[in-house]
C-alpha cells in the first residue's frame, strides 16, 4: 500500500482557510446544519460514551434499510462516512493482482483508494463531447480478464449527470455476466431531480451500495455513512475490515444520525426546495453565457461547466484573479484529473447572495483573463 494526499483535499477550502474565502462555490453538499437547525429531540448528556454495535446502531440500520429491498438491517454496515465504505469495499475485495474498472472522472476516493492499494486500475472515461453519456457497449469493452470490481457514481460527481434505470440494470447484468462486483456510490441519490434510481444493492447480490449523511443531509461533521449488500458473507468480510480500522462508530454520531433519519422526509423536502431555488439561479446565469458551456445536471448539487474551446482564456490568470482578487473558490478540473478549462461549481451550499456574487466573480475573472486578439 502507498498512500498520498489527494489534491482535492490538499487544496480544499478548509485547508486554504474559510476566513480567506468570500464566495465558496467548491462545496459538493447542501448547507451545513447545526443541531439547533435540525430541531431534533436528543439529549447528548444522557448518552453513555461506550462502544457501539460494530455494524452500527440497530435503530439506525433499521432506518437505513428502508431504502432497500431484499436487504435486512443485518446486511447494512454503518461506517465513518462514505469514504470509509469505499475503502472497505476496495480493501476487502481486491488483491494486488486484481483489476478494477472505475468511472472517470469521479469522486477522488473512488479513484485514489484502488490506486493506493496498488491494484491494476483502469478507467471507463466519460467526456464532455459525448455529454457524459454512459455507453454500455463501450463500457463492456473496458472490462478485462481478472476485473474484480467496477466502481460507478450516480448522480455523477463532478458533473451531476444521471443514467436511466434501464442503464443501471444493464450495467448490473454485465457485472453478473463477468462475475465481478459493482460498487455503486449513491451519495447524491436523495437529490435526484426527477425519479430516483433503485438502490443498486437491491437489484443484485453482486452490487454494493454506498451512501452517507454528508452531502444530501448537510451534516458531514458527524461522519456517518453506510454500505449495503444482499450477501451476508460479504457483509461479514466488510465488517472484519472495518474492525481493523475503527472497530465501531462514534456513539454520539450514530445517535444524531438516527434522530435525523427519523425525520428525513421533512428535512429532504426543505433541502430540495432550497436546491431548486439555487439551481434556477445557476441555470439563468449559464443561459447564453458567452464564455462557458455545460452538460446540464439532472441530480446532485454540483455541475462541471467548461470554458468554450473557441474562447482564448489564460487559465492560470483566471484562477488567480478568481481566488486572490475576488475571494471566490471553485473546484478546478485537475481535482478530477481533467483540464482546468473545466471546473466544478457547488451551487447548493452557499447562501443565495454568495452564490450570485460568486457566479458574477467567475464572469468578471473570465473577462479579465480573456486573451484579446
Amino acid at each position: 500500500m502507498k498512500f498520498e494526499r489527494m489534491i482535492i483535499e490538499k487544496e480544499s477550502p478548509e485547508e486554504y482557510g474559510y476566513d480567506r474565502i468570500k464566495n465558496n462555490l467548491t462545496e459538493s453538499s447542501v448547507p451545513d446544519y447545526s443541531l439547533n437547525d435540525l430541531d431534533i429531540k436528543i439529549s447528548l448528556n444522557d448518552i453513555p460514551l461506550s462502544y457501539t454495535n460494530h455494524s452500527g446502531n440497530q435503530f439506525l440500520r433499521d432506518l437505513v434499510c428502508q431504502n432497500y429491498s431484499h436487504i435486512n438491517s443485518e446486511n447494512i454496515l454503518v461506517t465513518t462516512g462514505a469514504v470509509m465504505s469505499i475503502f472497505i469495499v476496495n480493501a476487502t475485495l481486491l488483491n494486488s493482482n486484481d483489476k478494477t474498472l472505475v468511472l472517470h472522472p469521479n469522486y477522488s476516493s473512488n479513484i485514489e483508494v484502488p490506486r493506493s492499494l496498488q491494484v491494476n486500475e483502469t478507467f471507463y472515461q466519460l467526456d464532455f463531447e459525448h455529454e457524459y453519456i454512459f455507453d454500455l457497449e463501450e463500457f463492456e469493452k473496458q472490462i478485462l480478464p481478472g476485473t474484480k470490481l467496477i466502481s460507478i457514481t450516480y448522480p455523477h460527481n463532478p458533473t451531476g449527470t444521471m443514467i436511466s434505470e434501464s442503464t443501471l440494470k444493464a450495467i448490473i447484468e454485465i457485472v453478473e455476466k463477468n462475475d465481478c462486483y459493482l460498487l455503486m456510490d449513491e451519495t447524491y441519490r436523495e437529490l435526484t431531480f426527477n425519479k430516483k434510481l433503485p438502490t443498486a444493492a437491491s437489484l443484485s447480490p453482486k452490487a454494493v451500495s454506498i451512501e452517507s449523511m454528508s452531502k444530501s443531509y448537510g451534516i458531514p461533521g458527524i461522519r456517518i455513512g453506510w454500505l449495503a449488500t444482499q450477501d451476508s458473507t460479504l457483509k461479514e468480510r466488510f465488517l472484519a475490515t472495518k474492525e481493523q480500522i475503527s472497530i465501531c462508530n462514534s456513539i454520539i454520531d450514530e445517535e444524531i444520525a438516527t434522530a435525523v433519519l427519523k425525520n428525513k422526509n421533512y428535512l429532504l423536502e426543505n433541502i430540495r426546495r432550497n436546491n431548486q431555488e439555487k439551481f434556477a439561479i445557476l441555470q439563468h446565469w449559464m443561459e447564453d453565457h458567452s464564455f462557458l458551456e455545460w452538460v446540464e445536471p439532472t441530480g446532485g448539487v454540483i455541475c462541471f461547466p467548461r470554458i468554450k474551446p473557441s474562447i482564448d482564456i489564460n487559465i492560470k490568470k483566471f484562477y488567480t484573479i478568481l481566488t486572490e482578487k475576488f475571494g471566490t473558490f471553485v473546484g478546478p478540473g485537475h481535482w478530477f484529473e481533467q483540464s482546468d478549462s473545466s471546473f466544478r461549481i457547488g451551487y447548493a451550499w452557499p447562501k443565495i447572495e454568495s452564490l450570485k456574487n460568486g457566479l458574477e466573480c467567475i464572469t468578471e475573472s473570465l473577462l479579465e483573463a480573456h486573451v484579446k486578439k
